[in-house]
């Protein structure tokens, strides 16, 4: 099969498709039995990431229960920071939990460069693996997440809900943070460029609290670094589209759109999908979502509904079908399956 017939590559090169590619962020996750029984097996969510046949194992498992279009690299955007040096563990009930950095002392501590593909050699053995296994029509998606996002959880130390340590550093220590954030942009685009040279044939970029940044904040350190990253990447690949998923942002959307750095713009469940039509949707731009995933949990009528008007208002032009945001734990598996069944069954 000529790679280039791929649904969602089809989709993110600009062409409208009369059904669109399917595949779901956090598909292969906590929702499937069979996740948690390999999940199991590894010890520790990072020893599941980093460990390449585990990891191969769930990135498939949906891929074989639902037959998506796409399968995405099973990881963690975190995996950067632990690459660099920063210490990272996950808690179960708590979530990623980081020894928070707290000035100069701790940046210079950092390795850089030094050693960080050796520690994430692993990520690209599980890349490999994945594109060897995966059915002839399935498109792989790489992924990271974007500076701003993972700068967040290094200064935090963990998650949070008013982001003030880290948006402390951009008012009060902007030299530090931005020594940060041009070693996030520098780390990721190599991780992104190994990531396509093992085998992916997509990247997105998740900056999944870009929302919580103000508007002239959000183009400085949302916008800006993720600009930087692709550049980086497509010197080396200047073929692979790109998806970029600036969660919550608005009307900031309108921004990454006129920048025109993505293939694909990936929605949130609050954008307005007429406002998206009119606004965001362009010939070289495909719009990928939005579905709330907590229809997804609810699934019936309600599911349909909402699946549907998102396949007639954005599936006119080039569109890729998705959530909002991942796949949460008590979804139930067989919604899915249905909502794959309606997409792939939608004739635009």
């Amino acid at each position: 099969m000529n790679p280039a017939d791929k649904l969602l590559l089809r989709s993110l090169s600009g062409e409208t498709l009369s059904r669109p590619p399917i595949w779901l962020m956090r598909q292969a996750g906590r929702y499937l039995p069979e996740y948690r029984a390999t999940r199991g097996k590894a010890g520790s969510f990072l020893n599941l990431c980093y460990s390449p046949e585990l990891a191969v194992e769930v990135t498939l498992q949906p891929i074989r229960r639902y037959g998506f279009d796409a399968a995405i690299l099973f990881s963690d955007i975190l995996v950067v920071a632990d690459g660099l040096g920063q210490k990272v563990g996950f808690e179960e009930g708590r979530g990623p939990v980081l020894e928070a950095l707290t000035g100069d002392e701790d940046l210079a501590k950092l390795l850089g460069m030094a050693g960080f593909h050796q520690k994430l050699a692993p990520v690209y053995e599980a890349v490999k693996g994945i594109k060897a296994a995966l059915p002839a029509e399935t498109a792989l998606i790489g992924f990271a997440g974007a500076p701003w996002t993972v700068a967040s959880y290094m200064i935090e130390g963990g998650s949070s809900r008013d982001f003030a340590k880290a948006k402390s550093w951009i008012h009060r220590r902007p030299k530090e943070f931005a020594a940060l954030v041009e070693l996030l942009v520098e780390a990721t685009g190599q991780y992104l460029i190994h990531q396509v040279e093992a085998g992916a044939e997509v990247i997105q970029l998740f900056d999944s609290w870009a929302g919580a940044l103000g508007h002239a904040e959000m183009l400085r350190w949302s916008l800006e670094p993720m600009k930087a990253i692709v550049a980086r990447v497509r010197m080396a690949h200047p073929q692979v589209p790109f998806i970029l998923f600036p969660r919550g942002i608005g009307a900031g959307y309108l921004d990454f759109a006129r920048a025109g750095i993505g293939n694909g713009l990936s929605l949130d469940s609050g954008v307005p999908l007429d406002w998206a039509w009119t606004q965001l949707q362009g010939p070289k731009t495909a719009l990928q979502g939005n579905l709330d995933p907590q229809l997804l949990v609810a699934g019936g009528q309600a599911m349909r509904d909402a699946a549907r008007e998102i396949l007639g208002k954005l599936g006119r032009g080039p569109f890729v079908f998705n959530l909002g945001h991942g796949i949460v734990p008590e979804t139930p598996p067989e919604h899915v399956g249905q909502l794959v069944e309606l997409v792939k069954g939608w004739q635009g």
